[in-house]
Formats: C-alpha cells, sequence, structure tokens
C-alpha cells in the first residue's frame, strides 16, 4: 500500500513542504513518483520517518540524523535504541515534574512564612533537570545545534550526565550571584559568562551579534526559560543581561 504525500503530512504531521525536502537532501526519498509527479510513500518509508522524528525530537539536526541513519544495521535494534531513549526521556521528565511541585510547595509556604527567595542548594531540587536538553531554543542556531550534537554523539552516557552536573552547577553559581545582588555586568559574572562563551567557542566560532540572540532566547524560548526559572526566579533575565554585556565588552 502506497500513500500520497498529502496524506503522510496529514497522518505525521510533518507539512508536505517539509517531505520534499527531506527527499530533496536525500534523508527520506519517497517509494516512487507517479505520472503526474506526486510523491508516494510505502511502509518502509513511514517507518524511517517515524525514525527521522524520534531523533529530531532531542534536537538532532538532519546532517546528523542522516548519519544515524545510514550506520543502522537493523530496524528492530534500531527502534529498540530509540525506545530505550525515549523511556529514558519519559522518566527524567517524570522526575522533571516532582521537582517542580516540590519547588511550588517551598515556594508557597516561603510566601505564606513571609520568608525572602533562597537559593536551593540540595541535588534532589535540579533532579530531572538537564539544561543542554532544552535546546529547542538552539532551533534558531542550526550550525550550532549541529556543533553539539557532533561532539556529544561519541561520548558515553557518565560523560553526558557529568556535562549535565556542570551546566546545572553554572546556572546555581549565577543564581546565587543574583540573590546576592550582584551586577549582571560586574566581573564574578562576567567571568562566569565567558566560561560560558569559551565552551561554545570549542566546538564553533560564534559571533558577538549570535552570542545576544543566544541569551536573548534565555528569555524568550519557553523551555530554556523554564529552566532558568525553576532554579531562580529572575535568572534566565540575568543570563540574558550578563550575555547582553560579555558581547557589548568583550565581543564587539
Amino acid at each position: 500500500m502506497a500513500w500520497p504525500t498529502a496524506e503522510v503530512a496529514r497522518m505525521s504531521g510533518v507539512t508536505a513542504r517539509t517531505l520534499r525536502h527531506y527527499d530533496e537532501i536525500g534523508l527520506l526519498p519517497p517509494a516512487w513518483i507517479g505520472t503526474n509527479g506526486h510523491r508516494y510513500y510505502e511502509e518502509a518509508e513511514l517507518l524511517r520517518l517515524q525514525q527521522i522524528l524520534v531523533l529530531r525530537a532531542p534536537g538532532l539536526g538532519l546532517p546528523e540524523i542522516g548519519r544515524v541513519l545510514a550506520s543502522q544495521v537493523d530496524e528492530v535494534e534500531a527502534l529498540r535504541g530509540h525506545h530505550r531513549r525515549l523511556l529514558a526521556e519519559r522518566d527524567r521528565l517524570d522526575a522533571l515534574a516532582g521537582t517542580v511541585a516540590r519547588t511550588i510547595t517551598e515556594l508557597e509556604h516561603s510566601r505564606r512564612d513571609g520568608r525572602p527567595m533562597t537559593v536551593n542548594r540540595p541535588e534532589n531540587l535540579f533532579e530531572g533537570i538537564q539544561p543542554d536538553q532544552y535546546q529547542e531554543s538552539l532551533q534558531n542556531f542550526p550550525e550550532l545545534a549541529e556543533a553539539i550534537a557532533r561532539h556529544t554523539a561519541p561520548m558515553s552516557d557518565d560523560q553526558i550526565e557529568a556535562g549535565h552536573r556542570e551546566r546545572t552547577a553554572q546556572m546555581i553559581r549565577l543564581a546565587e550571584l543574583m540573590a546576592a545582588g550582584t551586577p549582571a555586568d560586574a566581573e564574578p559574572v562576567q567571568a562566569e559568562i565567558d566560561a560560558q562563551y569559551q565552551a561554545l567557542a570549542e566546538l564553533r566560532a560564534v559571533s558577538a551579534e549570535e552570542y545576544r540572540a543566544i541569551g536573548r532566547s534565555c528569555v524568550e524560548n519557553e523551555p530554556w526559560r523554564a529552566a532558568y526559572e525553576m532554579i531562580a526566579p529572575g535568572l534566565a533575565a540575568y543570563q540574558r543581561d550578563a550575555i547582553e554585556a560579555y558581547a557589548t565588552t568583550r565581543l564587539s
């Protein structure tokens, strides 16, 4: 059985334009093209589209997805791998939901008792929070997203987890500086921002304007903003302002 582009678009939620693009770059050719020039997809193509969408969800770029699919030998084993990653992501989201619930309770108690906001350090405050999984903000920076994907692809789970913890620690340090009333352009804050910038620069050159845009995404992109705000209210804007100051004084 074969389905035309319009039907595949309806079933998958992927636009016909995207399907044509996938064909043009060789990522998802149709099973055949009719005499009328219309593309038709069979079961094998639908399965490949499913794998593309599963890999796209965590932010992999199309070139990287193409390399992953090209290296697959067995479709069942590939799907098992995707399934394991999805289950792990489900567990992470469950943990994150619990973290948010505990934070809500703590904030409600704090406001009711009239206590000032404090930055919490216990590990469980950050359970489920993995800042680089909020890469939806990087969809506007495809070249940088691909560089990050290439960098993390060969890493072990332990190495990836260590990276998560270091990025969370950076966010905590910024939150502590903010809570202490340190201006965003002060040297201790700028030192943290410089460390972040140098980590990006090791992957790919980042211009002043692009770094500013990344800073704005901390506030304008909801998933990334939520990651900062779960650590401390106002941290997303503080990060944005610190990046703006860094780009102006050190990159311009």
